[in-house]
């Protein structure tokens, strides 16, 4: 059954990989054809004017225009949008000499929409983050699409709302680019148990160290007839249970076969590591067990697997504030540390502000002296991410936010500063504490800092994160049967070379050593 899955799972893969690679030409026009078509029914847009008249007839006021994605609603109320950046404007207009116009995007049409926006001039404030594609922070600085704000930094509020250390986190080739919210800003997996099936086995959770370790509850799972023992997410989670050895810089999980092992701190091919022989190996032996389903390596599991009890264990970002999940999953779940925290070079930008290449000086002012208020100011970041109060939400008795409608709602962690937006309802009102405290305890990577240019090989890095869909997801989610592990990973390094794999290695190896 499971060289069955296999062989089908590959067959359909590398038929999206060529449809993939023979998109590649015209996907932008395509982008640009769906994002004019409804762009006007998403976002104030009719508000973004085009740069070259963002300074007011009085010379004093700058406007800029800020898109960013909406991740908690699938289509932003166009109107509602208006109301918020109305407020925005009518509250900040005696505190800095800035104008907004707030573009609103849904998350599934972000990528598309903001590059035809990128495309033509039409934003000077964009949201971005490190697992974006093609519009993320390891996009646009090779792009030379974003502002260095480096000499624009010092001595603002902006500047002076975090540690210096967050600056230097998120910097390329030693300028600034980016400006980080301050959240969650080092990187850390869970083990997540359901509550119910912990009280109901007495699992000690505390002989939980190593991923093995799950193993005997996962055989109770199964024997209680859950579907899901051990639930992936539809996830490929080599690069996430294993950054105890290994910095996966390139903060993605398709390409997650070069990192540097932080042993010798030398870049390493992955896919021939210990390592990872050990983790495919193991899920194969899970899959065979019964303890994985088919489901996850076919990704026919569903986003809201998690809000079910067809499942026993499964993984968690780590946060500080943990709880979150009890009212994300509607039910309790217990965490044990799969791994530690680490700073890394993508850790801080996992959600960020950039001043985008076509802002002139006063515009990109402008956004810095924006981005200073509302990371300083609690009612204008809470304006920002919850929208109108009275309306869009409401303060409880103990001064905490309740959102009261869907037409427009964010979340801290694509907004503001977690140190400035008032906590929700239910989450701790030390909130900024524990997230101050979360992020300085973690362990800084050896290579935190280091950014990889992957223009000089840029077909064959994509080519190989075609090959990793192909091989690299079924094997990490247990679609091979174990007899056949050793064999598919030496035909997936094969189809990494046949890809221009060597060519990539070669030139993380060049560039890392450069910047050691």
């Amino acid at each position: 059954m499971k060289r069955k899955i296999f062989a089908t799972m590959l067959v359909a893969s590398m038929m999206a990989g060529l449809l993939a690679g023979c998109g590649d030409d015209s996907g932008n026009a395509e982008s640009s054809s769906n994002a004019e078509s409804s762009s006007n029914a998403e976002s104030s847009a009719e508000s973004s004017a085009d740069n070259s008249g963002s300074e007011t007839a009085s010379g004093d006021v700058v406007e800029i225009n800020v898109t960013r994605a909406t991740f908690n609603l699938a289509t932003p109320d166009s109107a509602q949008v208006q109301k918020v950046e109305d407020a925005i404007n009518a509250y900040i207009a005696d505190k800095i000499n800035v104008k907004i116009n707030l573009t609103d995007i849904g998350s599934g049409e972000y990528i598309d929409k903001t590059n035809l926006a990128l495309g033509n001039n039409e934003i000077n404030l964009l949201w971005t983050a490190s697992w974006e594609s093609t519009i993320g922070t390891n996009d646009l600085v090779p792009k030379n699409a974003v502002y260095d704000i480096t000499d624009l930094l010092p001595g603002t509020d902006l500047y002076n709302s975090m540690d210096a250390s967050q600056w230097e986190a998120t910097k390329y080739n030693g300028r600034n680019y980016f400006i980080p919210v301050y959240k969650d800003n080092v990187e850390g997996y869970d083990f997540m148990f359901r509550q119910d099936l912990v009280d109901k086995y007495g699992w000690d959770l505390s002989t939980v160290t190593t991923l093995a370790d799950i193993e005997p509850m996962l055989a109770d799972a199964k024997s209680e007839g859950l579907k899901y023992p051990f639930l992936t997410q539809k996830t490929a989670m080599f690069y996430r249970f294993y950054i105890d050895s290994f910095d996966f810089f390139t903060a993605d999980a398709t390409a997650n076969w070069v990192a540097v092992d932080r042993e010798t701190n030398e870049v390493v091919d992955t896919i021939l590591t210990d390592e990872y022989k050990e983790f495919c190996t193991l899920m194969a032996q899970w899959a065979e067990a019964g303890y994985v389903s088919e489901d996850d390596v076919t990704k026919t599991t569903t986003d809201t697997t998690t809000q079910t009890q067809d499942w026993a264990v499964s993984w968690w970002t780590d946060i500080p504030v943990n709880a979150e999940a009890n009212s994300r999953y509607g039910q309790d779940v217990a965490m044990v540390p799969a791994t530690d925290r680490w700073a890394h070079s993508t850790s801080a930008l996992g959600s960020c502000y950039a001043v985008t290449a076509n802002s002139t000086e006063e515009q990109a002012k402008a956004c810095i002296d924006f981005m200073g208020l509302l990371y300083t100011d609690s009612k204008l970041a809470d304006m920002y991410t919850f929208g109108i109060e009275g309306e869009d939400f409401s303060y409880d008795e103990n001064g905490q936010v309740v959102q009261n409608s869907e037409k427009y709602n964010h979340s801290m962690w694509e907004s503001a500063s977690a140190t400035i937006v008032t906590p929700v309802a239910g989450e701790p009102a030390d909130k900024a504490d524990l997230y101050e405290a979360f992020n300085g305890g973690a362990n800084t990577s050896c290579a935190a800092g280091f950014r990889f240019d992957k223009s000089p090989v840029e077909s064959q890095f994509a080519a190989c994160q075609n090959v990793f869909e192909q091989y690299g997801f079924i094997l990490e989610n247990g679609g091979v049967a174990v007899a056949d592990v050793d064999s598919t990973i030496e035909a997936y390094q094969a189809a990494l070379d046949e890809a221009g794999y060597q060519d990539v290695l070669a030139e993380f190896q060049r560039q890392y050593n450069e910047w050691k």
